[in-house]
């Protein structure tokens, strides 16, 4: 009889999460026992209780950008993680394990190779990062959500990167932008689930300056810690918006939006792409090695987006670039099919193949 037990390896933000559930639905539909290595105050704690995956944590903390004291601490807590990954292991004894990316995958890819597991990875930035650099030569195979990331070889698949089925089911944009009138837009302003201050700021100031001549809708998702100081902003300009400090009906929003002005993570891009939406892409700056530039000139290298850095935002580019779009509103369409022709849709069913698939290769 086969060993159904797959282990998941994802922790610490969204950005490795939700791509890991996308995939373990398939896996679960397709009759595999799913399992769940995370951390202990990653994003993941939040969300695994709402379904039914047995969640198991480690201690490990990630290192990059942090102070000299937890660069201290790292090789004890990386040590102690393995061994916590290694229990899990034999307990659980997975035919494969699945690391997302993170550094909450080193040590339980550490395990895996000890434990003569196949490892599977998967990189979901246009640069790789430190954990999946590292663990590249001890896995059975490395996916990546962007194409050349790593150097060619046989193990590097090209699959993009999963995202959720109702996402990739949005209508088309021909069907989406079908009733697209000159002087009239609907913004939805994406800042990520702490928000984009910058955004914020600029946004409505930039909506203030059109004259009454423009139709603006806009959805505009802040965060909750900057929601009360952009709800005043709004008022001051007396500007009325649906604001909001997180959005839970994604499909729905993206439906909607005829532009998405927003971050560059590597979700936010592959959604993009899935549904063919114009966007406005702002690299958050301080992100590791800049990956968020590279992730947004995968569309902007395309004349699938319009990039700004942060620093170059203003009212006047941003204006400029949203009278563009008012003036001809055919450029947005234009802009959405060329996203979408960028889109890997069967990204998430790929990435399950090769989990369902290795173990019996």
């Amino acid at each position: 009889m086969q060993n159904k037990n797959i282990l998941i390896i994802a922790g610490g933000t969204g950005g490795h999460v939700y791509p890991a559930l996308a995939v373990a639905e398939i896996l679960k539909q397709k009759g595999f026992n799913l399992f769940w290595l995370g951390t202990n105050h990653g994003l993941e704690k939040n969300i695994l209780p709402k379904y039914e995956y047995p969640l198991f944590k480690m201690n490990i903390i990630g290192i990059r950008g942090k102070n000299i004291f937890h660069l201290f601490l790292a090789p004890f807590f990386i040590f102690i993680s393995v061994f916590q990954a290694l229990f899990v292991m034999i307990k659980i004894r997975p035919a494969v394990v699945l690391g997302m990316g993170g550094f909450a995958s080193g040590p339980g890819g550490i395990a895996a190779w000890l434990m003569r597991i196949p490892l599977l990875i998967h990189e979901q930035n246009s640069i790789a990062g430190l954990t999946n650099r590292l663990l590249s030569p001890f896995a059975t195979s490395v996916m990546t959500a962007f194409p050349d990331v790593f150097k060619s070889s046989k193990k590097i698949i090209f699959t993009g990167n999963p995202i959720r089925d109702q996402i990739k089911n949005i209508s088309a944009p021909n069907e989406r932008y079908i009733n697209l009138k000159s002087k009239e837009l609907k913004i939805l302003i994406l800042g990520g689930s702490l928000g984009a201050e910058k955004l914020n700021k600029i946004v409505p100031a930039t909506l203030n300056s059109f004259d009454s001549n423009c139709t603006l809708y806009v959805k505009h998702q802040c965060g909750e810690k900057n929601f009360l100081n952009t709800q005043d902003t709004y008022e001051k300009y007396d500007l009325n918006v649906d604001l909001t400090p997180f959005i839970d009906d994604m499909v729905g929003a993206y439906t909607w939006a005829d532009l998405v002005i927003c971050r560059a993570g590597a979700s936010t891009i592959s959604e993009i792409a899935a549904c063919g939406i114009a966007s406005v892409l702002v690299p958050y700056p301080f992100a590791v090695d800049d990956h968020q530039t590279k992730n947004a000139k995968y569309l902007t290298n395309n004349g699938a987006a319009i990039l700004i850095q942060e620093d170059k935002l203003t009212v006047e580019k941003l204006k400029k670039v949203l009278s563009d779009f008012l003036n001809a509103p055919e450029l947005l369409i234009e802009m959405a099919k060329k996203a979408r022709k960028l889109s890997k849709p069967d990204a998430t069913y790929d990435v399950a193949k090769l989990c369902m698939e290795t173990p019996y290769a």
